[in-house]
């Protein structure tokens, strides 16, 4: 019941538009990067500061929280009310579903350059070459990847853990988010960040991609799961996205361009051909795919409580 009324808060008031908990978090973050963070220090040293920053920065708010959950446990309804508003925070399905539309509309309209704006608020590629057909393919890799981390893994480690849990988390999500890129200031210093929320996303990554596969097209989403799942460089991006593309039948990744510098990633999902080119109607198959998998969760939820 809590997940669902936190999901419900989020349908009908989205993201908070000002006084967002994790903009205040990202100002700590930035403060103890700023001190513990020098490209001066040895790899080494980065990387110990890097493990000192994120405790500084997570380990006290875990605890705030903690210790709120367990002193709210002797009144239900506070606790509950409590619950299901941290969650809603934490979750980010209706910015997700927004962002998406953000940039469906305008590419459906042949308007391409609000498409590649709409894009660049959702993802760190260069996007200002980008084609519509090459638009599409990155707002449905974000889709995909987003819905595993700003949907299902909150969910996944509230049900774990509660509201410590789903803290624990979003920050650590956040850390990896400012911290995880692999450039000469945060290669060493933001490894701890980044290898935390490999951790965090292992198990509710797969079963993300299992959620897709079961809602989208089953077989192919498990051939290309299990085919090009593990040659993404992320561990958990790479099964998510696969599976998600295969389920829709849309051809992903392949070369893209990041800060002027052209990547060559793995091909995901069917083999490119005028069938499968990504275009606004995959960006909304995404969609629908992370909606209907959220469906799937809250089924297997309510039928978990029934059963127990």
């Amino acid at each position: 019941m809590t997940v669902f009324i936190a999901l419900l808060i989020d349908r009908i008031c989205g993201e908070p538009k000002q006084w967002h908990p994790l903009v205040g978090f990202g100002n700590i973050a930035n403060t103890c990067e700023g001190y513990l963070n020098k490209t001066a220090f040895t790899n080494s040293r980065q990387k110990v500061n890097g493990i000192i920053a994120l405790v500084i920065a997570v380990l006290p708010i875990v605890g705030l929280f903690s210790l709120i959950s367990s002193a709210l446990l002797s009144y239900p309804i506070a606790h509950f009310i409590y619950s299901a508003v941290m969650l809603y925070v934490a979750v980010g399905w209706h910015s997700l579903i927004a962002h998406a539309n953000a940039v469906i509309k305008p590419l459906t309209d042949n308007r391409i350059d609000e498409a590649r704006l709409a894009l660049s608020m959702i993802v760190s590629r260069d996007t200002a070459a980008l084609d519509e057909t090459e638009i599409a393919k990155a707002a449905t890799e974000s889709v995909l990847e987003n819905g595993a981390d700003a949907i299902f893994a909150a969910i996944f480690w509230f049900c774990m853990l509660g509201v410590p849990g789903v803290v624990l988390y979003r920050l650590s999500n956040t850390l990896d988010a400012m911290w995880g890129y692999k450039n000469n200031r945060f290669l060493n210093f933001g490894w701890a960040a980044a290898r935390l929320d490999d951790l965090l996303n292992f198990i509710p990554a797969r079963l993300t991609a299992l959620s897709y596969a079961v809602v989208g097209d089953f077989t192919t989403s498990l051939r290309c799961w299990q085919q090009q799942g593990f040659n993404w460089k992320s561990p958990n991006a790479g099964p998510v996205m696969a599976a998600g593309a295969g389920a829709i039948n849309t051809s992903l990744g392949g070369e893209t361009s990041y800060d002027g510098k052209l990547q060559f990633r793995p091909v995901l999902g069917p083999i490119e051909s005028a069938h499968t080119l990504a275009s606004h109607q995959s960006i909304q198959r995404a969609g629908d795919l992370v909606n209907k998998s959220l469906l799937l969760w809250l089924f297997a939820l309510g039928l978990m409580a029934w059963l127990l």
